[in-house]
């Protein structure tokens, strides 16, 4: 058993039933919620497998009822002598007491299949575990060496087991990988861990165990010193470690109550890490006492979930071999228990490479993450006979005709006729019918297109402002309908106000009273319904108890969602401006919400770290999208309704699969929260902007970061890609819009397989060349953007004198 030819044996048993598939959330930190189960085989041993065992990542969504999930590490005293594989029977005392103590524990613990599969590994024989064959055979003195060991391991565990949560249910059996070649921590005999999510006293304790909090300055300056003297190829890559193991050496002396070490280490080594890291450590400074970290949510995240760092296989064995020799056992510990090393075959990464993809909270996603499959494609649209209309055109020219807008149809946002190879199947998830009303609307939304502009470098939009003045109550969200005809305001004083932009003004229903009277066979009988006394430009809807973050219409105009720091989101019916239903989920601020685009579904994310979809008829939401470590603060369907996108505080963008529930994509590189999200109109395509003042451009179907435009000087609040994606436009804080050329951007793509598989990404730096126009507002950030049927654009922000 390779186990036992090392010094560390570890052993991960996870033991869950299988039951229907449930709506409930994978959970956040646990692995969950990435699509993938079983034993994360990436992490620090040799043969690039196994890290720490106890890392078993739970399928998102895979449901069932768990059943309590133990792992068991113990590691053998330092002077535990090694044995050759081959012959188990010579192994040292020591070996043989823990490896006697885990099979009985096992066997206590009922885990018949972990028991066998250890002991096959073990190549040991029935006889020689405790009970197993005739009372005389077993070796006494082993045995009883072994449960002097089991109770000691036993001592070390922190309270019974406690059951998962609900939906954070793994598919992995018993599995035991070879463990990592490393010097095992001085004195540390054995600890039992119960994977619980996220009990505090038990995800600190393990910062317990100790080393000598004098050395822990000498341990990271031999670490530093030998990463800044290695190969520059290396030296990049191994860099990636200081940040994390800067922030778990400084928590474990805070823990053990090194008040003062803690603080000196502090002060030498926080001027190393990156500039994107700032704002964490202003938050870690604050962390001086062990009573300050109970409480402390970022903490807890940076505790509970591994941080993953992408490394070549040469680095690792170099910093593998490093810390053997120099028995760095203290740093070596971090690396297992607190690090997911993610490691690839072939060239390091540079260090503009390692840049591009680092700065989340947890490091940079793993290559797991994003290799599920993803239909980016658009689904058939509907055949629609579009009746020539002889006054409408008024003879303007010839593109009146059928004949004409057959063609152009095809160009609309880059729907076509034809299946799309990546499309999902059209049923995969049950959409609305189209409404008669909704048939006549895209009747009218194709005469529109042939009057569109063909947007490009030569050809750029106007833009057309609306400049919200003595918005006193404070501006705080804005959507426009699809045809441009209704704008909405959220503010702080709670209230939403709807305004018409055409010379059409808004009017109520008429009461129950006046509807009785009206003759319903007639052609006009919507105008008749309308109530003309109340015929007005703004309407104002009361209701929410705290401002109003969110606010998205429905694809058809008759609704409109707001999602308030009330925690709730409410529908507004825009017939009678009153509210409907009020959805009732979150528990703390929602801070953004947005209709499908087929109506029906919407998706709302908030303070609590996740995402929900809902169904406007659904008091309960259809799924909750856990996995995010920090706010969910803006979310977006993607044009196919198929899945949905959400950007978080923790500096990280996930597509979720409406399906599922499952994350099928992280995409990390962002050095701030997260603020904006747009899909291109045919799908393939996310950008996502932040409060770093960058935009950066993803290719869905690869995982893959593929485009950086850089010229913002601000948090970027708003994105949105013109009708046919020629131009993608972008509004800041710092009270400009920009146009960039996204046909350039996004065209001769490197999505080589290679570069998928290892994340070697080259990002020309294009900005400018991309860069088409930055206009400038007197003093109004830009809150929202949007492109009309006509590719012009509507841009809306508060004035806000300096």
């Amino acid at each position: 058993m390779a186990a036992l030819a090392e010094e560390q044996t570890e052993v991960a048993v996870k033991l869950e039933s299988e039951g229907p598939q449930t709506l409930l959330p994978p959970q956040a930190g646990d692995g969950a919620g990435e699509g993938g189960g079983g034993t994360p085989n990436n992490g620090p041993n040799g043969g690039g497998g196994g890290g720490n065992a106890a890392a078993a990542s739970s399928a998102g969504g895979d449901g069932g009822t768990p059943k309590p999930s133990v792992t068991v590490s113990v590691v053998a005293p330092a002077g535990a002598a090694p044995a050759p594989a081959a012959a188990p029977e010579a192994a040292s005392p020591q070996d043989r007491q823990t490896l006697l103590a885990v099979l009985q524990f096992l066997r206590q613990s009922n885990l018949r299949e972990a028991e066998e599969a250890l002991r096959r590994e073990a190549r040991l024989l029935e006889e020689a575990v405790a009970g197993s064959g005739a009372p005389g055979e077993a070796d006494g003195a082993s045995v009883e060496a072994a449960s002097a060991l089991l109770s000691r391991v036993t001592a070390a565990a922190p309270g019974p087991p406690a059951p998962d949560p609900p939906g954070a249910g793994a598919m992995g059996a018993a599995a035991v990988p070879g463990s990592a070649t490393g010097p095992p921590a001085p004195g540390k005999v054995g600890s039992v861990a119960v994977e619980d999510q996220p009990d505090v006293s038990a995800v600190l304790s393990a910062y317990n165990q100790q080393g000598d909090p004098t050395m822990y300055e000498e341990y990271y300056s031999g670490l530093k010193h030998f990463i800044e003297c290695s190969l520059d190829c290396h030296r990049a890559e191994l860099s990636q470690l200081f940040y994390p193991l800067f922030v778990h050496m400084y928590l474990e002396l805070v823990y053990n109550q090194h008040e003062h070490e803690a603080k000196s280490f502090f002060e030498k080594f926080h001027g190393d890490q990156e500039c994107y890291y700032q704002d964490d450590l202003r938050i870690l400074s604050s962390l001086t006492k062990k009573e300050h970290m109970k409480g402390n949510e970022t903490m807890l995240d940076f505790r509970t979930s591994k941080f993953v760092l992408r490394i070549s296989r040469d680095s690792y064995q170099l910093l593998k071999r490093h810390l053997q020799e120099k028995q760095n056992n203290q740093i070596w510990n971090i690396v297992q228990e607190h690090l997911y090393i993610d490691i690839f075959d072939g060239m390091p990464r540079s260090k503009q490479q390692i840049d591009a993809m680092v700065g989340s909270l947890a490091g940079e996603a793993k290559r797991e993450a994003n290799k599920s499959k993803v239909f980016f494609g658009l689904l058939k649209e509907p055949e629609i006979e579009v009746p020539l209309d002889d006054e409408d055109e008024e003879g303007e020219n010839e593109e009146g005709k059928p004949k004409k807008k057959k063609p152009k149809k095809d160009s609309i946002g880059s729907k076509s006729k034809k299946q799309d190879p990546n499309a999902p199947p059209q049923n995969r998830i049950p959409l609305p019918e189209l409404k008669d009303s909704d048939k006549l609307d895209k009747i009218m939304n194709m005469k529109e297109t042939t009057k569109r502009v063909r947007l490009g470098p030569d050809c750029l939009p106007s833009i057309c402002f609306y400049t919200f003045l003595n918005a006193y109550q404070g501006l705080t969200a804005v959507d426009v309908t699809d045809d441009s005809s209704l704008i909405a305001g959220g503010f702080a004083d709670s209230t939403v106000r709807v305004w018409s932009v055409t010379p059409k003004k808004l009017r109520s229903v008429k009461q129950a009273a006046d509807l009785s009277l009206i003759d319903k066979e007639s052609d006009d009988v919507l105008e008749r319904i309308m109530d003309e006394k109340t015929a007005s430009e703004l309407k104002i809807l009361y209701g929410h108890s705290g401002p109003v973050y969110g606010a998205s219409f429905s694809p058809d105009r008759n609704y409109l969602l707001s999602s308030s720091e009330d925690g709730t989101v409410r529908l507004w019916s825009l017939q009678t401006f009153t509210c409907l239903v009020g959805y009732k989920g979150h528990n703390y601020p929602v801070w953004d919400t947005q209709f499908s685009p087929y109506g029906y579904y919407f998706v709302s994310g908030g303070h609590d770290r996740v995402a929900r979809l809902w169904a406007t008829d659904h008091y309960q939401p259809l799924r909750i999208f856990a996995g995010h470590l920090a706010d969910v603060n803006c979310t977006r369907f993607h044009p196919n309704s198929n899945y949905v996108a959400t950007g978080s505080a923790d500096r990280t963008v996930r597509l979720w699969d409406v399906l599922n529930g499952n994350c099928v994509r992280i995409f990390t590189g962002h050095k701030g929260p997260i603020h904006s999200l747009t899909f291109s109109p045919n799908g393939r395509f996310l950008a996502t902007g932040a409060t770093d003042g960058r935009v950066l451009l993803w290719d869905i179907g690869h995982g893959l970061m593929v485009g950086e435009l850089k010229g913002h000087t601000d948090t970027v609040c708003s994105l949105r890609f013109s009708r046919d994606g020629e131009i993608l436009a972008s509004g800041s804080m710092d009270n400009t819009v920009r146009l960039w050329d996204a046909v350039k951007a996004f065209e001769d793509l490197e999505t080589d397989d290679f570069t998928t598989a290892t994340g070697h990404i080259n990002l020309p730096e294009n900005s400018q060349e991309l860069l088409l126009g930055t206009y400038m507002t007197k003093s109004t950030p830009v809150v929202h953007l949007h492109f009309t049927r006509r590719n012009l654009v509507l841009a809306a922000g508060a004035y806000s004198p300096q």
